[in-house]
């Protein structure tokens, strides 16, 4: 699921970013590596397993945000008679790793690369994953090399994959790419990048699906304090983020006909969700007229407006049901019986970004080993069910990462206002506590606990007033005004 993205615009000495050393400490997260990790990263970057085919020829880049050398992904796109073809490369981390090994052992552990808004704590060690595996320009790396063949419409005629030799041309950034095609500089691949993205996410549409823009908070000091501001994705990232989409839905089927797998699941959110984002869209000053699917909305709203930002920031909640399902039919395990993802109405594998998730490594070595008529490596279909239990840990401990995050962001653009009026909605109420519920405030769009006085009226516009922001435990308190 999108993550709520924070980034921290402040000087390393600020306040926020001792607290969030402090943040880092109590939450008791390993950034050290253990010496025979490290040890056995730099004796296998020198000797990945290579590949015999190569596709060094292909005009492969890369986009990311800038300054990133975690490079999972390159792709090369061209037109193929009247539809078109994408070939997507992707680090192939299974080229380094050792099964039972200590990086193996290590990333199992880890599960998952950890976000702070200043720092992030990786899955793999940097000589690996901002190295020796890492798709940099100019470099020869083993890859898994899909081609995704479409027709005129953007619908998918062939996927395949296999691995190759590949050599990235370019590291290009979002700003940059949208720079150059809205400027009408950009060179064929990326027109047609903007022609497929606007493509798939036609598809998307018609399948009733909705990728969230999600923006980027950014925290800026301010007059001895913090101003909360966004910044609006440009549509090259949700164009980037469609060819990543198509890869994981085509790998979804491959695994699917297959018998063995592991996908990436999300059942239809419940009423009581949609009801409690009607609330928040009114906090926010979100048009959101009645009979208005919830993915038309989605499609109207402009993430650079504030509200919108803020909005599209709590739609994420709509995705904590998400989950891993791993399937194996020799082993009498069958595929879900909803196999979907609600948000892309799809069936969906998380299979493009091994360097920074474990689930992907293995999704990987299934789809390859399928594709060329082989087998399972025995080390994935050992371990494949057990899979989803470590992601369901890593992704709690995301989850508990991102919110102690928040929490500590709003409770410091709110010190020193105790006191203060704000005009807030109530969008929850506790069944058996009726004065004590959450509101959502529209300025600035934070989400707390209001207690006291009488019953909270649950969807309604009240005045509140800030009775405790303590960054220290997180946390921050209002009360009816």
């Amino acid at each position: 699921m999108p993550r709520q993205q924070l980034r921290i615009r402040a000087a390393d000495t600020a306040r926020i970013n001792r607290e969030l050393a402090e943040l880092r400490a109590g939450l008791d997260l390993d950034r050290d590596w253990p010496a025979e990790v490290l040890a056995e990263a730099e004796r296998v970057a020198g000797v990945p397993r290579l590949p015999e085919f190569d596709a060094t020829d292909l005009e492969l880049f890369t986009l990311d945000p800038p300054g990133s050398m975690d490079l999972d992904q390159a792709m090369g796109l061209s037109r193929r008679g009247s539809g078109y073809r994408v070939h997507y490369a992707i680090a192939d981390v299974a080229a380094f790793v050792q099964p039972g090994g200590a990086i193996d052992t290590e990333a199992r552990r880890r599960v998952q690369t950890l976000y702070f808004p200043d720092t992030r704590i990786p899955l793999h060690p940097a000589r690996l994953s901002e190295g020796a595996a890492s798709l940099l320009p100019g470099e020869l790396r083993p890859a898994l090399l899909w081609q995704l063949d479409l027709d005129a419409d953007g619908a998918v005629l062939l996927a395949d994959v296999r691995r190759a030799l590949v050599r990235s041309r370019r590291r290009l950034d979002y700003e940059g790419v949208q720079g150059a095609i809205d400027s009408g500089g950009a060179d064929e691949q990326l027109r047609l990048l903007g022609e497929i993205g606007r493509l798939r996410e036609a598809r998307e549409a018609d399948r009733g699906g909705v990728s969230l823009p999600v923006p980027e908070q950014e925290v800026e000091a301010v007059d001895g304090g913090y101003r909360l501001g966004y910044r609006a994705p440009r549509p090259a990232d949700g164009w980037n983020a469609q060819i990543s989409l198509l890869t994981g839905m085509a790998a979804a089927d491959l695994m699917l006909d297959a018998g063995i797998g592991l996908l990436r699941t999300l059942p239809a959110a419940p009423e009581s969700a949609y009801a409690r984002l009607r609330r928040t869209a009114k906090a926010l000053e979100v048009d959101w007229p009645e009979g208005t699917p919830y993915p038309v909305l989605i499609r109207s709203l402009d993430p650079a407006r504030a509200n919108h930002a803020a909005f599209l920031k709590e739609c994420t909640g709509l995705l904590r049901g998400a989950g891993y399902h791993a399937f194996d039919a020799a082993q009498g395990v069958a595929p879900p019986a909803d196999p979907g993802h609600a948000a892309l109405a799809a069936p969906y594998a998380h299979c493009t970004a091994p360097l920074r998730r474990l689930a992907d490594r293995y999704a990987q070595e299934i789809c390859v080993a399928v594709a060329g008529g082989t087998d399972v490596p025995h080390w994935v279909s050992e371990q494949l069910l057990a899979v989803p239990a470590l992601m369901e840990a890593g992704d709690r401990r995301a989850r508990e990462v991102e919110r102690a995050c928040i929490d500590l962001v709003e409770a410091e653009l709110l010190r020193g206002r105790e006191g203060e009026r704000f005009d807030a909605v109530v969008i929850d109420v506790d069944e058996r506590r009726p004065a004590t519920g959450t509101v959502q405030l529209r300025e600035p769009a934070v989400v707390a606990r209001c207690e006291g006085g009488g019953a909270l009226p649950l969807g309604e516009r009240i005045k509140v007033k800030l009775t405790l922001a303590d960054p220290a435990a997180r946390t921050v308190r209002f009360a009816p005004a």
